[in-house]
């Protein structure tokens, strides 16, 4: 579907239904394209960030700990200690 931006303006819940359902929206401005509405996939992006945060916590426990303070105040205290 093809509209121009005053007509996507006035009927953006309708063209973002249509969205959701899986039709792409073409919005143009003095007949030349300029943004388009698609539907996102949300379970696809849900998937990838609990695959990425499961591969971190494996690196995270696999890497050995070099700095083993409690406190933020003994990190930084350690960091200038390590500058001088």
């Amino acid at each position: 579907m093809i509209v121009n931006v005053r007509e996507s303006k006035a009927k953006l819940s309708e063209l973002i239904a249509r969205a959701a359902g899986g039709e792409e929206v073409l919005i143009t401005v003095r007949g030349e394209p300029k943004a388009k509405l698609v539907s996102v996939q949300p379970a696809r992006a849900r998937n990838d960030c609990k695959k990425w945060a499961s591969e971190l916590r494996k690196w995270q426990q696999a890497a050995p700990r070099k700095n083993k303070a409690n406190t933020s105040r003994e990190i930084i205290d350690e960091l200038r200690a390590e500058r001088w």
